[in-house]
């Protein structure tokens, strides 16, 4: 199963969810999966590195040949995730070719939302000339709880006409921190932080599996 997350706009989360998610089922996969950076400016390799190499499998693709780079490895393992650039370029239309499910993360702001469109506008585009593939669904990010904006964002997100995952991530120190000492949120003392990723994935799970 191969899934990029991508969004134009930076700061959203991409990489979060990337690093997070690839821990997860690398945890319930014996180790099966794979990380491709795809951004030259290589935040998950850096990641990578504050664990002394021991946290991923990982490795840089941030080259327009992305997507036959990935296919030939995709019989290697169970899941490739993508962590896609902050733009709509050639590479971001290369992880999209080569995917199964498209993940946008989105802030529940009205400039996150609005910077999102072109991305979300994208990958819709791309579904129409291939026959609805690959997947894709919004994810809200870093929502800060008990805020009208992130109460209301899941009607807003409702106007792209995609799927929205009932798992998101809310803002919190505890996936900064990880990230600081090489480590994910599931090796966190934060259980909130720890089952928002955990959620996101069963809800992967099902959503690439069409049990949705």
């Amino acid at each position: 199963m191969i899934v990029s997350v991508l969004n134009q706009k930076g700061g959203v989360g991409k990489t979060t969810l990337s690093v997070n998610l690839s821990r997860y089922f690398q945890a319930i996969s014996k180790g099966r999966v794979l990380l491709v950076d795809s951004d030259p400016q290589g935040s998950a390799r850096s990641w990578h590195e504050k664990s002394n190499g021991e946290m991923l499998n990982i490795v840089a693709l941030d080259r327009p040949t992305l997507a036959k780079d990935v296919l030939k490895l995709n019989d290697l393992y169970e899941w490739i995730i993508i962590d896609g650039v902050p733009q709509v370029s050639t590479m971001t239309i290369a992880a999209i070719k080569c995917s199964d499910v498209v993940l946008i993360p989105v802030q529940p702001s009205p400039y996150d939302l609005w910077a999102s469109a072109d991305t979300i506008r994208f990958v819709k585009d791309y579904q129409d000339s291939c026959g609805g593939k690959p997947k894709a669904a919004l994810v809200v990010s870093r929502k800060i709880v008990n805020t009208k904006i992130g109460r209301d964002v899941t009607e807003e997100l409702k106007k792209f006409e995609l799927p929205i995952f009932e798992n998101g991530t809310c803002q919190r120190i505890a996936y900064a921190e990880s990230a600081s000492i090489g480590e994910t949120v599931l090796e966190s003392y934060n259980l909130e932080a720890k089952k928002e990723i955990e959620e996101i994935a069963k809800e992967l799970e099902r959503f690439s599996d069409g049990i949705y």
